[in-house]
């Protein structure tokens, strides 16, 4: 039975992305001027405007170095238009100090409470659903090539993938919508081989199955045409709606809180498990309770394709990762400054970095997975 699965990746430009890339940056520099610093900063870009609300407990930030971190991002991300520019757009900031109830919970636990899933499969090079890993590159790749015609910042793309036998064999169509200027007609002719060329040979869609701004035109874009909030996109963020999602955003929290750190690590768990050759697919599901330090259930899932049996797995994990809101943030080390890189084409499939970006990706413990429950 052939089935169709589809997803979506959403470019720096779009709105949400946007707010997501002020609110990290925004969280990073907290995290530089002190690693402990604890925030739940949410931003709202729209027409001349940008709002930026939330909580934090950390050193004293003037208003203007955070204005100046909000125009330094718009800027990066290409805004200079009317009715949006880095220089001249708006900034209003209502961060308030966070609540000592949940200051409580933190210092004693998890800092929320909560459903995180982390999963990986080997579909893809990176151990993610091929839907969200060609979406994603697919897109990045595009926008990188476009901007010297003068198209973006802000794009999405989506795409669906033809499965036969469980396995990704075709694209059955793929929807792009990319901002131009006024009178620019030709985007399909100067996109299309950045598509092509971005999947595997064989794989592009029929002409007619790719569809380019379908309306007819996107002049105005980003938050001059659409209002963006933080952590509207999750899916994108995550597995492209592949598996659960725990619901809980990413861009703008600091690692006290488990929706974005436990989910880091379930995504850490869940990669090793599939790199260590255990199972072909695997979901990893945490759920925390604010001020508890362990987790209040842990199970994980390979859907019939693991060789080892799963409780050998767990209980393996348990006794040899501490899984607490602390010692995650210890064994994956999210007190740096990494967040900002997260926030465009998913927190998930990158590359690990030497800054400690991306820590969630290492395979280090599927060395110790093979070890233990293969040879052993």
């Amino acid at each position: 039975m052939n089935k169709y699965k589809t997803t979506e990746s959403v470019a720096k430009g779009h709105p949400d992305k946007v707010a997501d890339q002020i609110s990290d940056a925004i969280l990073d520099a907290y995290i530089t001027k002190d690693p402990l610093s604890r925030a739940a900063i949410e931003t709202l870009v729209t027409k001349d405007n940008v709002i930026i609300a939330g909580e934090v407990l950390g050193p004293n930030m003037k208003d203007s170095e955070i204005k100046s971190i909000v125009r330094h991002t718009i800027k990066n991300i290409g805004y200079k238009n009317d009715g949006f520019h880095w220089e001249t757009v708006k900034i209003k900031i209502l961060l308030h100090e966070q609540s000592t109830d949940i200051s409580i919970g933190v210092a004693h636990g998890a800092g929320d409470q909560g459903i995180m899933y982390g999963y990986a499969t080997k579909e893809t090079e990176n151990l993610m659903p091929a839907p969200i890993f060609y979406a994603h590159l697919t897109l990045q790749n595009l926008m990188d090539a476009v901007e010297q015609y003068g198209l973006g910042p802000d794009a999405k793309l989506q795409i669906t993938l033809r499965y036969e036998n469980n396995v990704p064999v075709y694209t059955e169509n793929i929807v792009v919508s990319i901002q131009h200027h006024e009178n620019f007609s030709n985007v399909k002719e100067i996109i299309y081989p950045h598509i092509q060329s971005s999947l595997p040979v064989g794989w592009m869609c029929s002409e007619e199955n790719l569809f380019v701004n379908p309306t007819g035109r996107f002049v105005i874009g980003g938050p001059v045409g659409d209002c963006g909030l933080t952590g509207r996109k999750i899916m994108v963020d995550t597995y492209g709606g592949y598996v659960q999602h725990g619901g809980g955003a990413f861009s703008g929290k600091d690692a006290s809180k488990v929706d974005r750190s436990a989910a880091y690590m379930a995504r850490y768990l869940a990669k090793n498990i599939v790199c260590a050759g255990l199972a072909e697919h695997c979901l990893v599901q945490f759920s925390y309770a604010i001020g508890i330090p362990k987790p209040t259930s842990f199970y994980i899932d390979t859907f019939g394709t693991s060789i080892v049996d799963q409780e050998r797995i767990t209980t393996f994990i348990n006794d040899n990762i501490d899984l607490s809101s602390s010692g995650i943030i210890e064994h994956l080390s999210l007190q740096r400054p990494i967040y900002k890189c997260t926030s465009c084409f998913g927190h998930f499939g990158r590359q690990a970095k030497e800054d400690g970006s991306f820590s969630w990706e290492k395979t280090d413990l599927s060395h110790e997975l093979y070890k233990e429950l293969m040879e052993n």
